[in-house]
């Protein structure tokens, strides 16, 4: 073990030792001691040193301990090790900018969305209350990776992390597609990764906004309710086209399939029908943005594609939620196969 040692009387006193130290997000911990530490990267085939990733701006190194430290701290299971890390390994790409998402006052939070035959190895929640939490899996997963960014990048509130209001995705935001319910090729598959294989991928955002429809069998009234949402993310937050996801749980996601629809046909409605004109910001307070050019268009996506469809949530109600980006496409996802070499 490369990290230093602490030595205290029991698991309290290591909670205490590591509040008052501001290594926590305020909840619990669970203390890291080198036999947890060492089974969860026995789990993912990683020595203590191994590089996970290099925060691309400061240059920070990530390694595999630090990670597996705050794994443990989260609550992870060594099962849980390999998603966390090919999570962290996604947000340290260049794409995905790292350092503005953590350090913005916008306040965006990762968010991990997983696929593949793990989700039901670690029995990831895909379904009910999919945004809500009370899943081990799915609220140690991501509360792992926010504490790596606070105690590896010093993502600390008021200090890098300038986040004016921030949002509850910024202690854990990670959820599993519905795979099985779902007559859609799932996101990761669609993003390159082989059909079979489990894969992450990870998207810096806004808050989600839910959204509902349950008046209509017409999917193009369906994803009307989702466009206005986008609209209104344009008018009050950010105009910046970027990676939208759009959560449809199975009521509107049968409606959409009843009508022959995939995931294609909702990236390309959505692009034609999530835009705004400059004149529609006075309608919103913001009457000084119109400016001299107030037909000009901004569109929530540049291309169908840059759409994240997940089927997602539970059974019952004609909901769905749009999740904003943080800074439009300055930030891009990034998937990322679990437990296979991508550069091999």
């Amino acid at each position: 073990m490369l990290s230093a040692r602490f030595v205290v009387e029991d698991a309290v006193a290591a909670d205490e030792l590591y509040r008052e130290r501001g290594w926590t997000d305020g909840l619990p911990i669970v203390a890291p001691t080198e036999t947890r530490v060492a089974e969860l990267l026995a789990a993912a085939g990683l020595a203590p040193e191994e590089l996970i990733g290099v925060e691309p701006v400061r240059r920070r190194m990530v390694t595999a301990e630090k990670v597996a430290i705050n794994a443990v701290m989260a609550g992870c299971l060594p099962v849980y090790f390999p998603v966390v890390v090919a999570a962290m390994q996604a947000m340290c790409d260049e794409r995905f900018l790292l350092h503005g998402c953590t350090a913005s006052t916008g306040g965006s939070a990762p968010l991990v969305i997983v696929n593949g035959p793990i989700r039901r190895d670690l029995e990831l929640n895909a379904t009910h209350n999919v945004l809500g939490g009370g899943v081990r899996a799915n609220v140690t997963i991501g509360r792992a990776l926010r504490l790596v960014l606070l105690n590896v990048l010093g993502s600390v509130a008021g200090g890098l992390d300038r986040s004016t209001l921030g949002h509850p995705g910024k202690i854990a935001f990670c959820i599993a597609e519905d795979e099985e319910d779902s007559p859609w090729r799932p996101l990761a598959e669609e993003r390159g990764v082989p059909p079979g294989a489990s894969a992450v991928t990870v998207v810096s955002c806004a808050p989600p906004r839910q959204v509902m429809n349950e008046w209509t069998a017409d999917p193009e009234e369906v994803l009307e309710t989702f466009a206005a949402e986008m609209r209104a993310n344009m008018l009050g937050y950010s105009i910046w086209a970027g990676n939208y996801v759009v959560i449809v749980p199975k009521q509107l996601r049968d409606v959409l399939a009843a009508a022959g629809w995939q995931k294609q046909h909702v990236r390309e409605q959505l692009y034609r029908r999530a835009r705004i004109r400059r004149r529609d910001w006075a309608a919103v307070g913001k009457s000084r943005l119109v400016g001299d050019d107030p037909e000009r268009e901004f569109r929530a996506l540049e291309r169908p594609d840059d759409l994240l469809v997940v089927a997602a949530g539970g059974p019952a109600g004609g909901f769905g939620a749009v999740v904003p980006p943080w800074f439009g496409n300055r930030s891009q996802a990034v998937t990322r196969p679990i437990g296979l070499c991508t550069t091999c």
